[in-house]
C-alpha cells in the first residue's frame, strides 16, 4: 500500500557566485515553509540578495513581504527555466538525489524513518559546502 500522508520537501537557498547552500528548511510545501526558509537564510542575504524563482506564489508572498524596502523588480525575479537563472539550484538538486539514496524510493537504502531522510540530507549538505572549500 503507497502511502503518501507525511510528504516532505526540500527547500534549498544557494548562493550563485559560490554555490554554497545558504539556507535550508525541510518540510510542506507552503507559504509558512517559506517563511522558515526565509528564516534559515544569513542577515546579509535577507537584506540584500535577489531571488530567481519559479513562478510559485508563495515564494512571492513571503520574498516580497520581507524584503518591502526595495523595489518589487530588486527583490523578487521569477524566471523560467529558459533564462538559465536557475541552472544552479536544478544542478544542486540533481546532486543532492544523486548522492542521497535515501531519497529514490526504489533502492536498498531507503528508509520510513523521516528522522533518517533529514539527517542523510543535512549531511550531504554539510559535506557538499565542505568540498567548495577544497
Amino acid at each position: 500500500m503507497d502511502n503518501k500522508g507525511n510528504q516532505q520537501w526540500v527547500w534549498l537557498a544557494l548562493d550563485a557566485d559560490t554555490r554554497e547552500i545558504v539556507g535550508v528548511y525541510i518540510g510542506a510545501r507552503d507559504e509558512a515553509a517559506a517563511r522558515k526558509l526565509w528564516d534559515s537564510l544569513p542577515p546579509v542575504y535577507r537584506q540584500c540578495a535577489i531571488a530567481y524563482t519559479d513562478f510559485w506564489a508563495a515564494f512571492a508572498a513571503v520574498l516580497l513581504s520581507k524584503r518591502l524596502r526595495l523595489r518589487r523588480s530588486e527583490a523578487l525575479r521569477a524566471v523560467g527555466k529558459e533564462t538559465s537563472k536557475t541552472s544552479y539550484i536544478e544542478r544542486c538538486n540533481n546532486t543532492l538525489r544523486q548522492r542521497v539514496s535515501q531519497l529514490v524510493r526504489q533502492t536498498l537504502s531507503f528508509s520510513k524513518s523521516v528522522q533518517n531522510h533529514i539527517g542523510a540530507i543535512w549531511y550531504f549538505i554539510h559535506y557538499y559546502n565542505a568540498s567548495l572549500l577544497a
